[in-house]
């Protein structure tokens, strides 16, 4: 039998970010026809080495062969010329653009705009690989699945034959995920080679011919997926053994801690981005909140900790351990007051340097800003700030050159880490969090649900917004379904299907179906 040819081959890789290594001396392959997961926990090189193939960063040493033949790539539109386009998960598109006009701009500079000629070339690329894609819809009104599929369009319209997708379904459904591998298998029979970033190993296993691990920068080794386990992909990964059964004990004595009733918010453009949602939380349980990224989530925690506007007729209730039998309305405090009170908020933003951090400040900095306001003078008082910096460094794994290393020069699961640390060392009486293990590997990932594990038996009321139906499945006691902004069903996290959530995630039912 014959070998497979490469597609790729790169040669003793490094690269350094002043006193972080990156990559130490990477050399693997990709194969012409194959599906190749990259695997590695947070900081081991990951998007590094794929951002040197698609020539954002250039190595320091090494070498980049496509085929067997040497290649410079210094700029992305060199590594679109070698026929290499990597979809990033944040996407680049004209959001006021159709998808036509979108794949339009990928014309090469100077050859005449023939918008004809680019439909036609557009829906033979679609009808090829199996893409439903609307070429007249416009950005804006497109889903988070939709404008993916047009990001992979717009690269294989530039004639790309390998492709790096950076966490591909992130925010998908489970339907949309079978989907978009259903493509992927229609590329790789094609002779493309793709090569995914990716944290679920469930995926990894289902999709891939390989997977190459990355360890603190290093090469590990590649392995032949249908050889290859869960336990033993993350024992790969880590250097040791990683128990990934998700604990779940079941509530001690439950206690309600709120009651919100016929809560709606608008957004700023005046539309309603929630829509009359009511449900209890209660402490000693994890309460997931599913749905498809921008139906409502991120405006449900912010109106519970008073960061939203709330229309008329709603009621937010808490129940403090003090005064049970006295419930306390939230709508008209500030948010300082909701969290004195002991309700936190630990949102993990896509923009972590922007929204959640500091990027000039190092961890201990970073810490000091939380304790802004409490009485402290900041300027004076390092000592805790420094000790819970290292305290999360230690707990979570962060890999960093020291506590005050700017976090900018971090990667981008280990600034997660930062963040997603500083919010749980607190002592609340409600911790809402969402998307906590946003970007983490998975033994980070499983640290962070022994952490809000260890919360719940503290009889915290947890509220867990989560991308992964996977975990929520496992974690949650309870699942809230969001579609359109409107609660679509509460489901028991023991006994619901990953299936279940997905349809009521898509698929609005009417009152009477949702309480059948």
């Amino acid at each position: 039998m014959p070998q497979p040819q490469n597609a790729i081959r790169l040669a003793h890789i490094t690269k350094t970010f002043g006193e972080v290594v990156a990559n130490r001396d990477v050399s693997l392959e990709v194969r012409r026809g194959e599906i190749l997961s990259l695997l590695g926990e947070n900081g081991s090189g990951k998007t590094t080495l794929m951002n040197m193939i698609a020539g954002i960063y250039y190595p320091d040493e090494g070498q980049i062969f496509l085929g067997e033949e040497p290649v410079d790539i210094r700029s992305p539109r060199d590594a679109l010329r070698l026929g290499i386009g990597m979809i990033h998960q944040h996407f680049k598109l004209v959001d006021v653009f159709t998808a036509l006009e979108n794949i339009a701009l990928c014309m090469e500079p100077g050859r005449r705009l023939d918008l004809r000629r680019v439909r036609s070339q557009a829906r033979a690329i679609c009808e090829k690989y199996g893409f439903a894609l609307d070429l007249d819809q416009k950005v804006y009104e497109m889903s988070v699945s939709q404008k993916q599929t047009l990001e992979i369009v717009k690269v294989l319209f530039r004639g790309a034959d390998i492709l790096i997708l950076d966490e591909p379904t992130a925010v998908l459904t489970p339907q949309e995920t079978e989907k978009l591998f259903a493509v992927m298998r229609n590329m790789k029979a094609d002779g493309k080679a793709v090569i995914i970033i990716t944290h679920k190993l469930h995926e990894v296993l289902t999709v891939s011919d390989r997977v190459a691990i990355l360890r603190r920068g290093e090469y590990v080794g590649t392995v032949n997926t249908c050889d290859a386990t869960e336990e033993t992909l993350t024992e790969m990964m880590v250097g040791k053994k990683v128990e990934l059964d998700i604990e779940r004990p079941e509530p001690d004595h439950p206690v309600r801690r709120l009651c919100i009733q016929h809560l709606s918010v608008n957004s700023p453009e005046g539309g309603r981005v929630l829509d009359d949602v009511s449900f209890d939380v209660y402490g000693g349980e994890i309460l997931g909140i599913a749905g498809i990224s921008g139906n409502g989530q991120k405006e449900l925690l912010e109106a519970i900790a008073g960061l939203q506007r709330v229309e008329g007729g709603a009621s937010i209730q808490f129940f403090p351990p003090e005064a049970e039998d006295r419930p306390a309305s939230l709508l008209g405090k500030s948010p300082r007051d909701i969290r004195e009170a002991g309700i936190h908020l630990s949102f993990g933003p896509e923009d972590r340097l922007g929204l959640g951090l500091v990027g000039s400040m190092g961890m201990t900095d970073n810490m000091m800003l939380k304790r802004y306001g409490s009485g402290h003078s900041p300027l004076v008082d390092r000592k805790a700030p420094r000790e819970l910096a290292e305290e999360i460094r230690q707990e979570l794994g962060v890999v960093t050159p020291g506590l005050n290393t700017p976090v900018s020069q971090l990667s981008g699961g280990n600034v997660q880490k930062v963040l997603v640390g500083r919010e749980l060392a607190a002592s609340p009486v409600v911790l809402m969090t969402a998307y906590a293990v946003r970007g983490l590997d998975i033994n980070t990932s499983y640290t962070i649900y022994r952490l809000l594990n260890e919360q719940k038996k503290k009889g915290v009321a947890v509220i867990y917004v989560g991308e992964d139906l996977d975990v929520l499945l496992e974690l949650c006691d309870r699942i809230l379904v969001l579609c359109g902004g409107r609660a679509n069903g509460m489901l028991d996290g023991r006994t619901a299907t990953k299936e279940e959530v997905g349809l009521r995630m898509t698929n609005l039912q009417t009152e009477t179906e949702v309480h059948a």
